[in-house]
């Protein structure tokens, strides 16, 4: 007689339950931002921000919810600044590098961007033909380009 074991009769592996050794993945924890951080994708100098934005870290929950429904000193400080150096110089339309070369200050007020427009100083006719050629300047005097003898 054959001593196999009836092939009906035999029990695979899979049909047994067994334990699920597999890593369970971690529960998701919200991104942290400096208040650095928060205050540059904000476009707001971070000096002038509250006291308790300036010392606690800020996640992209808030940070959405201050995109999409800012506080009143986030409104006041967009609009009347002092304002970083990045946003003096989109208002201005230079570059920062034009802002360093002219020896503006980091930090400008709404008032004071104002002022400079106003008064339009040889060296932001200058910088904005740099920055954006045709704003202004005659032809012949962007960069690149060799001055035109008069």
């Amino acid at each position: 007689m054959d001593a196999r074991p009836d092939s009906r009769t035999l029990v695979t592996m899979t049909d047994a339950p067994r334990e699920d050794r597999r890593q369970q993945p971690k529960p998701k924890k919200e991104q942290l931002l400096s208040p650095a951080t928060a205050a540059k994708k904000l476009s707001i100098f971070l000096p002038a921000t509250p006291a308790e934005f300036q010392s606690t870290p800020i996640t992209r929950t808030q940070l959405n919810e201050l995109t999409e429904n800012p506080p009143e000193w986030l409104v006041t400080l967009r609009k009347e600044g002092p304002h970083p150096r990045d946003e003096v110089s989109r208002r201005l339309g230079v570059s920062n590098s034009a802002l360093a070369r002219a020896g503006v200050s980091d930090s400008m007020t709404t008032a004071e961007i104002r002022a400079i427009i106003d008064e339009m100083p040889e060296w932001l006719v200058d910088e904005r033909e740099k920055h954006a050629p045709g704003t202004g300047r005659k032809p012949g005097t962007a960069i690149g380009e060799r001055p035109t003898a008069d």
